[in-house]
């Protein structure tokens, strides 16, 4: 049905002005490397206002797909100079080594703290924050540079996420129980919402950004966290014994969560809005991760306990390939490269990281690494903000 024409010129004005509105809030003294308050202006499409969306957050550009902003090419302004590179995390050499992903070569490695477990791009796209989960830091790197900046205290920075407004930053604090907003810039703490599950680790946001769903890996729930009231909404455990709920992603059209469960050996399929209870979607042994392709067709589901990368369409809403690792290996978390043709995953127990093509599921290299290589990120990618991990944009 077609809007008449003053109710489009006013939604456009609308979604205009809340485009600027989100580019306009408080800053804070920074302690990363590099930084900014914005998002990056849309390279896209115009984009348009989320009814009901949080307030502060960019408009989506395209309401039947949150990762409309992700296409190949669609480098923000703001990390176009930006070297790529791919970060690895090493959990059990306290490093992060530096992969140049045209020559498939370590070209550095970085010194960090203690256990870091993932490498994780800031809201505003200029910082990369390493967690080093038992150092209690937080290393900035600048991804313009690859240098290390001076850390930050951060008590158990497991994993690390940003509210989609850039407003917080969320730590995952998953020994102490606890989801701790924070200043996105400082990391001083803001609020923090305890929590009666174990484990907290893995998130991902709803289209609008009113609420977050979190994994808890070691109590087998899931929670429903309100965005701007910062809490807990609902809670659930997962109706599998022993499950370890791990990755959270949002499906492209936003109506779907997808939780990746390494010992329910599958996928939970999710309704967000309703937290009803989910459905598993077997998958493979040990699945861990979660990516979306560039094109939002399709999600790769890598199955860390036997070697494999499960393939997912969204349209025909079923499993339609599983690629295998020759000689087997351990296939973790990654992402997707900017021009969207390698998967890259590290290899958590062989010391080694992966780069898959995503037309043919070829194993292109196998490139060793430090010990426990967990959280690799691929840097840049298209989009024009960060809702953190390993690489979450819209």
């Amino acid at each position: 049905m077609k809007t008449p024409l003053t109710k489009r010129t006013t939604a456009l004005f609308a979604g205009a002005l809340l485009a600027l509105l989100a580019g306009c809030g408080p800053s804070g003294e920074r302690t990363q490397v590099r930084g900014t308050d914005a998002a990056a202006p849309p390279t896209g499409p115009r984009p348009i206002s989320a009814r009901g969306g949080l307030p502060g957050m960019p408009p989506v550009l395209d309401p039947g797909d949150v990762y409309a902003a992700d296409r190949p090419g669609m480098l923000s302004p703001v990390v176009k100079g930006f070297p790529s590179r791919i970060y690895v995390p090493n959990t059990n050499s306290n490093t992060v080594s530096v992969i140049d992903p045209a020559t498939y070569k370590v070209v550095e490695t970085i010194p960090v703290g203690a256990q870091p477990q993932h490498v994780v791009p800031s809201w505003d796209l200029k910082t990369l924050w390493v967690n080093n989960n038992r150092g209690h830091t937080l290393t900035p790197i600048d991804p313009a540079t690859g240098k290390a900046g001076r850390p930050v205290e951060v008590h158990d920075p497991y994993n690390l996420y940003f509210t989609p407004d850039g407003k917080y930053a969320v730590v995952m604090a998953s020994l102490d129980r606890e989801l701790v907003f924070r200043d996105p810039h400082t990391m001083e703490t803001r609020y923090t919402e305890p929590v009666s599950c174990y484990g907290v680790n893995h998130a991902d946001f709803s289209a609008d950004g009113r609420y977050f769903i979190v994994s808890c890996e070691f109590s087998a729930e899931l929670l429903k966290v309100d965005t701007q009231k910062m809490k807990v909404i609902g809670q659930q455990k997962l109706p599998f014994d022993g499950a370890m709920p791990q990755d959270v992603k949002l499906s492209p059209d936003g109506k779907t969560f997808y939780i990746a469960d390494m010992m329910a050996h599958g996928v939970w399929v999710l309704d967000g809005e309703k937290f009803t209870e989910p459905k598993l979607m077997p998958t493979g042994k040990g699945a861990h991760g979660l990516y979306i392709s560039r094109d939002s067709k399709e999600m790769y589901i890598p199955n860390r306990g036997e070697g494999s990368v499960s393939v997912f369409d969204f349209a025909e809403d079923r499993l339609t390939k599983k690629w295998r690792l020759p000689d087997g290996g351990s296939p973790d978390m990654g992402g997707v490269s900017a021009d969207g043709e390698v998967l890259w995953l590290s290899g958590r127990y062989d010391a080694e990281v992966y780069a898959i093509d995503t037309r043919t599921g070829k194993q292109l290299a196998r490139i060793p690494v430090g010990s426990g290589p967990h959280g690799l990120a691929v840097y840049p990618q298209p989009g024009r903000y960060s809702l953190g991990h390993t690489g979450v944009f819209r």
